[in-house]
């Protein structure tokens, strides 16, 4: 996921996992865990939280693409599934599912007392309604893809089948059947990622194209609702929705949400009291090393250099691309310049999210193609030289597009120092930009390299692979590879878990070979935390934050 952020029918528990080296610091993967709240709740139960840097871009399920909208949404909003603690799917519209014998039919019964924000009930036909909407070509959700093996589905986003046509169906107000073109192995995952959520048809039509853009153009059915959000403002806040079916177990009254560019502006929020998290970066994270309050989060995402190969015609050719990468030395860069326990990727699948079923080994570190991610300059100045003859240039002037936030500004500085040091001829003009814009020109291809990052929206390398195909909507680059794309289609239509984890290992070791992307780092998220926060799940693939069973401690 942009969230950058982002999902086995049989398997519901995420095992996704980083390594961490450095800081000794708290590490964990979910932030204290839900104990026994009788007595121990303050009597004001209001949480202060801060993004680090990043904007909400909509409230839309079929179109929100990035970590603080898809986090927005998944607590003010719910599907058949939450997601709960170490990504177990708990219960949330739906009460009780039925597979069918070959799994590829999925009877949901819905629960009775879920209602809408406006007072309508939620029922089976809006999640018709929501998955229709989300895979109709119209609406151009970039997250359609990920509907890809319910029946018709490709088909409807390619324009060639009837958005009714999609294998969904109500039957009755309660009960829901999704029909399947094949096995899904993370099927049940997926039902508890934002894109599959309900939306109430009366309230799409009621805002029309205003739908989603500020808190008052929504309705809810999560935890929470949204409120104070216009559109373009950087604070909001989460208040109890009382019209949710759950709400006994919802516990916290508000969250102040607000964003904060700089970590330094964000720790002293946090010194003060003013904030009950805050996230820190570099030399931050050194001088709290010891702090009791310093949390550090695993992360399933992967900072990395996106190529614009429609805008820079250099840039396809695989010599250049490999050249930049090996003027970066990764374990410099994660020690010295971010500093924050950060680690050194293997490759474009993180590592910590999947093991190979057979030998058990991390999928990262078994597919890992090692000139990808190495520092190696007297090799990356042959290769400049060689790719630049290739392509008839003499030099190139290439732009570098990134967030303003100071861990993407740290990134982007060494970047550019790297490449102008070691290869000749080259100039890097940086283009520093919010978060939403950076968003808003990689979809729109208006870049010529950009620092981009992709969170896994569930525990399983089809989740960053997926979207580096030559049609989907995330491959902003526009990166062609034709037996990258044969081992994803592979890895997609076959019923064999060993196959699919061949065809799997083989887009690894693909786009690593031909270089589609530099990966640059793999994130932690470090947190000055309020010891009384509880019960606040963290999961590090998918939507991170779950506040339903958060409280303040007294």
């Amino acid at each position: 996921m942009q969230w950058k952020t982002v999902a086995t029918a049989a398997a519901v528990t995420v095992t996704a996992g980083v390594l961490l080296t450095g800081c000794g610091s708290k590490s964990s993967s979910s932030s204290q865990n839900a104990g026994n709240t009788s007595g121990d709740m303050a009597k004001t139960q209001v949480l202060n939280w801060s993004e680090n840097g990043q904007d909400i871009t909509t409230l839309d399920p079929s179109k929100a693409t990035d970590v603080i909208s898809g986090t927005m949404i998944s607590n003010s909003q719910e599907g058949l599934y939450r997601l709960g603690k170490n990504s177990k799917a708990t219960p949330g519209i739906a009460t009780k599912t039925k597979v069918s014998k070959d799994k590829l039919t999925y009877t949901f019964t819905l629960r009775k007392n879920a209602k809408w924000s406006n007072g309508d009930p939620v029922t089976a036909k809006d999640f018709v309604y929501g998955w229709r909407r989300t895979v109709n070509p119209k609406t151009a959700s970039q997250y359609a893809y990920l509907y890809s093996g319910i029946k018709n589905a490709d088909k409807i986003t390619k324009g060639k089948a009837k958005v009714s046509s999609l294998g969904i169906k109500a039957d009755g107000k309660y009960k829901l059947t999704v029909s399947l073109e094949k096995p899904m192995q993370y099927f049940k995952l997926l039902m508890g990622f934002v894109v599959f959520f309900p939306q109430n048809q009366n309230a799409v039509e009621k805002y029309g194209k205003q739908y989603g853009t500020s808190a008052s153009k929504m309705v809810y059915n999560g935890p929470f609702k949204m409120t104070g959000w216009k559109g373009t403002n950087s604070t909001w806040t989460l208040v109890r929705n009382n019209n949710y079916w759950d709400k006994k177990h919802v516990y916290l009254t508000k969250i102040h949400d607000q964003v904060v560019k700089s970590t330094t502006t964000a720790f002293n929020l946090f010194q003060s009291g003013k904030l009950d998290q805050a996230t820190l970066s570099g030399q931050q994270v050194k001088n709290e090393k010891n702090n009791s309050k310093l949390v550090i989060r695993k992360s399933s995402r992967l900072n990395y250099i996106e190529f614009n190969q429609k805008k820079v015609k250099a840039l396809a050719n695989t010599k250049i691309r490999k050249a930049m990468s090996l003027t970066l030395n990764r374990k410099q860069l994660v020690s010295n310049v971010l500093g924050d326990g950060s680690v050194t990727p293997k490759g474009f699948v993180t590592t910590g999210l999947a093991k190979d079923p057979t030998t058990g080994k991390d999928f990262a570190t078994e597919n890992s193609v090692k000139d990808s991610v190495t520092h190696d300059t007297a090799k990356a100045k042959q290769l400049w030289k060689e790719g630049l003859q290739e392509t008839g240039k003499k030099s190139l002037t290439i732009t570098l597009t990134h967030d303003d936030t100071d861990q993407m500004k740290a990134l982007s500085e060494y970047v550019q120092g790297q490449l102008e040091k070691e290869l000749p001829g080259l100039t890097v003009k940086s283009v520093t930009v919010p978060y939403k814009t950076r968003i808003a020109r990689e979809i729109a291809g208006n870049f010529q390299m950009v620092i981009s990052a992709w969170q896994a929206d569930f525990a399983d390398p089809i989740s960053d692979l997926g979207i580096m195909t030559s049609d989907n909507s995330y491959n902003f680059g526009s990166w062609n590879n034709a037996e990258f794309d044969a081992a994803i289609k592979e890895a997609n239509n076959t019923t064999s878990k060993s196959a699919r984890w061949a065809a799997l290992a083989k887009a690894e070791k693909t786009i690593g070979t031909d270089q589609g992307v530099a990966p640059l780092s793999q994130n932690v998220i470090a947190q000055m935390v309020n010891p009384k926060l509880k019960g606040l799940v963290y999961n590090t693939a998918g939507i991170n934050y779950n506040f339903k069973s958060a409280y303040m401690a007294k």
